[in-house]
């Protein structure tokens, strides 16, 4: 009985710690009798604390704040600097990595960029963006709190990769070899999720809770946010909809149906129709979304045309996922929303066939993050963890 008192006792610290841990960072700079307001705690035991969670680094002191008629009370601060994050965002193309404060600041990244790659090559490409990261973090008590990683394809609720048609893997296993090799907790969850939570945390979705983000690359995801929550499904499949049927006489796509949505609102879309269209690739046979964009910005009437296009289909899609889902919000995300300017037209087009009901309060947005919606989720994700399980590690200097 006294194990089970001490045990529930432990608990009980650990939650009151967290709700104030979570006060102070929301509402820093705070002085502890307005954390102890705001917690509903009384003042001993915030005080108690607050003094645990400077002992672990996770909170300092600043200058005194102003007076309401007694003694200037000492701020409370969250360390943001307490550890640092890594976010993968791991495209088909392209590799980019962040390294993040606690507050998800952008400390540092590293971009890569190559043609389609085996699996082994392009995990070379990632340990090399994890590396560069990793030596160039600042000095920080808990060092690296954890990696994440952002892939393209259907992954399960334990980090399974379990299928990525446009990386041509199927039943790949990075979870535990990622940790093996760095000794730090790692999230592996699907880029379009990650996408979502980014922009949820970071971007323009902080004020809904029925967010779908569309991730429109080589490929295209999506990543669905409802009553607040990010989310995936039964077995963490949701949101793979660049895989629905569009064209029943469709061309064939890697995931084995045909005529899939991402044939012809993505890059591979745009790729696949520019000699229809009369656009000749540059001199090195180079087909990708930065040369089509150059050539609308000098206003080459046939890439405009072509944009005009896919942002057709884009629109088609999307008007059939808000027509099922009813959200507030749908952001475009990923590289194609660098393409705004030319696809926005023809996909609000489209919504405009929305039924009639679903269009009253739906906003259509682009990416507030830019191409940088999916790393900054992965690095959400392992700062998450790591707040919610820090007290319990005994790496802090």
């Amino acid at each position: 009985m006294k194990k089970t008192k001490t045990w529930n006792q432990h608990v009980v610290k650990q939650e009151n710690k967290d709700l104030v841990l979570h006060t102070i960072m929301r509402y820093a700079p705070i002085s502890r009798a307005e954390t102890a307001v705001k917690t509903s705690l009384n003042k001993g035991t915030v005080s108690s604390l607050v003094n645990d969670l400077i002992e672990e680094n996770m909170v300092y002191e600043s200058g005194p704040g102003k007076s309401s008629g007694g003694r200037r009370p000492v701020m409370l601060n969250f360390n943001r600097m307490a550890g640092c994050s890594i976010g993968i965002d791991l495209g088909v193309n392209y590799i980019l990595g962040v390294l993040t404060d606690l507050t998800g600041e952008i400390l540092m990244e590293k971009y890569i960029k190559y043609e389609y790659e085996s699996y082994e090559i392009t995990m070379q490409h990632t340990l090399e963006v994890i590396d560069y990261l990793i030596t160039r973090q600042p000095d920080t008590p808990y060092s690296i709190v954890g990696i994440g990683v952002g892939i393209p394809g259907a992954v399960d609720l334990k980090g399974q990769v379990m299928l990525a048609p446009n990386l041509n893997w199927e039943n790949i296993e990075i979870k535990d070899k990622l940790q093996e090799r760095y000794g730090v907790p790692v999230v592996i969850e699907n880029e379009a999720n990650a996408g979502c939570y980014g922009e949820k945390k970071y971007g323009v979705g902080s004020k809904s809770n029925h967010i779908l983000y569309i991730s429109i690359g080589i490929g295209i995801g999506i990543g669905m946010m409802l009553n607040g929550e990010l989310y995936r499904g039964n077995n963490g499949f949701s949101g793979e909809m660049g895989h629905m049927t569009i064209d029943l006489n469709g061309n064939p796509c890697p995931c084995g149906n045909q005529g899939c949505w991402e044939l012809y609102a993505s890059e591979k879309g745009l790729h696949a129709a520019m000699s229809a269209y009369g656009i000749p690739p540059q001199s090195n046979d180079q087909r990708d979304l930065e040369y089509l964009i150059g050539l609308a910005r000098q206003k080459d009437e046939q890439a405009i045309a072509l944009f005009n296009t896919v942002g057709g289909y884009i629109g088609l899609g999307v008007k059939n996922i808000v027509n099922t889902f009813n959200p507030e919000q749908v952001i475009i995300g990923n590289r194609m929303s660098s393409a705004q300017e030319w696809i926005e037209p023809a996909i609000r087009e489209k919504l405009d066939g929305t039924l009639w009901f679903q269009k009253e309060g739906l906003h259509l947005e682009f990416s507030g993050l830019s191409t940088h919606s999916s790393a900054m989720g992965m690095a959400a994700f392992s700062i998450e963890n790591f707040l919610m399980n820090y007290q319990y590690s005994q790496t802090a200097l």
